[in-house]
C-alpha cells in the first residue's frame, strides 16, 4: 500500500536542500518507486563502470583487494539491489564474474597482519555475498571457503579480551555488520545451530563492552571511551553506528522468528533506530560525529545509507512502526537521492577510518555505494 507522504517533512527539505546537492533532475520519494528503481540502476551501473582493486603483487589487500571489506559491500548491496533492477541480468553476472575472479575465496592478509591470523571480522563480509550468491545458485564453490573459514574460528577459539588491540575478536563496532551476518547466514544454510550461537555469543560480548546504556550507541571501540569531542561530548561515529544498526538488520534477516535470540536483537535495533532518529539533521543525513554536528556539519552519505537501511528493514519486518519511522526516512531517502549526480556517482562518502572525519561531495567509495543500494531495496519494499 502506497504510504502518504510526510509534508512537513518534505516542506523542511525543500527550504533547506542537501548540501552540496548538484544537478539531479529528480528526488524520488519513497512513493515513487520508478524513479527510485531508475536511480539505483544508475548508481549501480557507474559502481560498476568504475570499479577498481588492487591485485595480489600490491599492499593493503586488507582494504583495496577484490574480496577485501570495502568491496564485499558494494557486492552486498548490489546482489540484494539485482532482483529489483530493470536489468537484474546484467547485474547478476556483473557479480558472478567479480566472485570469480575472487575464486570465492575469503580474504587472507597473513603476511600483512599475522597476528590476525583467520580471525579477522572484515575478512567475513565478502562470506555473505558468497552465501547469498550460492542461496541464488547453489554451487557449492561460493559455499566451500566460508565454511572452511568459519569452522576454522570456531575450531580454534578466539581470543576474547575486549581490548581495540585484540582484533580476533569483534572489538570494534564495524564488525557487528561485517562478521555476524555471515555465521547466521551459514546457520541458516546448514541448519546447524552452532554458527548462530557462536555469533550471538560474539555479538553479546561486543554489545557489552561498547554500548553506552546512557546514549543509547556504539563506540568505535574501547579507545575512544575517555575521548571528547571539541564541544565535551563523546565521540560516537556515525557510520561507526551505521555498521552496528545494518549489522543488526543482518543478523535478522536471516535469523528465523522462531529462534529465541531475536528478541534481543529486535530490541537492539528499536534502542538503536530511536536513538539514531533523534540525531538525524534536519535536511534528512546524519553526520561523520552523530553528538557534535557543528564540528563536522557535513553531510555523510554512508552513515546515512546505513541507518536508513536499518529503518527500513525494521519497517518492513514489523520491528519498528511504520507511523513513527517514515517520516525518518522520507527525510533520508530524499537527502541520499539528491546525493547522487546525473552520472550515477554518489557523493560525500566518508574514506577509510574509524572516526569522525571531514568529508566533500567529492569523495565516494564502494562501500557507500553498496549501503545506498541495501537501503534503495528496502525503500522499495515499504510500497510492496
Amino acid at each position: 500500500m502506497l504510504r502518504r507522504l510526510n509534508i512537513v517533512g518534505l516542506a523542511i527539505w525543500l527550504l533547506a536542500p542537501p548540501v552540496g546537492a548538484q544537478g539531479l533532475p529528480e528526488h524520488p520519494s519513497i512513493q515513487n518507486a520508478a524513479a527510485t528503481r531508475a536511480l539505483m540502476d544508475r548508481v549501480a551501473e557507474w559502481q560498476m563502470k568504475n570499479f577498481r582493486y588492487a591485485n595480489s603483487g600490491e599492499k593493503n589487500l586488507h582494504d583495496r583487494g577484490v574480496a577485501a571489506w570495502t568491496n564485499a559491500v558494494f557486492y552486498l548491496g548490489l546482489a540484494q539491489w539485482a532482483p529489483l533492477s530493470q536489468r537484474p541480468d546484467a547485474c547478476m553476472a556483473w557479480l558472478r564474474d567479480v566472485g570469480a575472479k575472487a575464486r570465492w575465496e575469503v580474504a587472507a592478509n597473513f603476511e600483512r597482519y599475522p597476528a590476525y591470523q583467520i580471525y579477522h571480522a572484515d575478512e567475513l563480509c565478502v562470506g555473505r555475498f558468497y552465501l547469498a550468491m550460492y542461496g541464488r545458485y547453489g554451487e557449492e564453490s561460493m559455499l566451500t571457503s566460508v565454511k572452511t573459514r568459519l569452522d576454522k574460528i570456531m575450531g580454534s577459539p578466539p581470543d576474547t579480551a575486549m581490548s581495540h588491540r585484540n582484533k580476533q575478536s569483534w572489538t570494534w563496532c564495524d564488525a557487528l555488520f561485517m562478521a555476524p551476518p555471515t555465521y547466521a547466514a551459514m546457520s541458516k544454510i546448514s541448519g546447524s545451530e552452532a554458527y548462530v550461537r557462536f555469533m550471538d555469543e560474539g555479538f553479546r560480548r561486543s554489545y557489552a563492552h561498547l554500548f553506552d546504556g546512557q546514549e543509547g550507541l556504539f563506540f568505535r571501540d574501547d579507545s575512544y571511551f575517555a575521548k571528547r569531542e571539541a564541544n565535551g561530548k563523546k565521540v560516537f561515529w556515525g557510520r561507526g553506528n551505521g555498521w552496528a544498526a545494518a549489522g543488526v538488520a543482518g543478523v535478522l534477516e536471516v535469523l528465523p522468528d522462531t529462534a529465541p535470540m531475536r528478541t534481543f536483537y529486535e530490541n537492539l535495533l528499536r534502542k538503536l533506530a530511536k536513538n539514531l532518529a533523534s540525531l538525524q539533521d534536519r535536511r534528512g543525513y546524519w553526520h561523520a560525529s552523530l553528538l557534535d554536528p557543528d564540528s563536522y556539519p557535513a553531510p555523510e552519505a554512508s552513515a546515512t545509507a546505513l541507518i536508513t537501511y536499518a529503518i527500513a528493514y525494521g519497517v518492513n519486518a514489523g520491528v519498528l512502526p511504520e507511523s513513527e519511522y517514515l517520516p525518518v526516512l522520507e527525510k533520508s531517502w530524499a537527502w541520499l537521492t539528491a546525493a547522487v549526480d546525473k552520472s550515477g556517482k554518489l557523493g560525500w562518502v566518508q574514506p577509510i577510518g574509524a572516526d569522525p572525519k571531514k568529508v566533500t561531495a567529492d569523495m565516494t567509495a564502494p562501500y557507500g555505494v553498496g549501503a545506498l543500494l541495501m537501503a534503495g531495496a528496502q525503500i522499495l519494499m515499504i510500497n510492496d
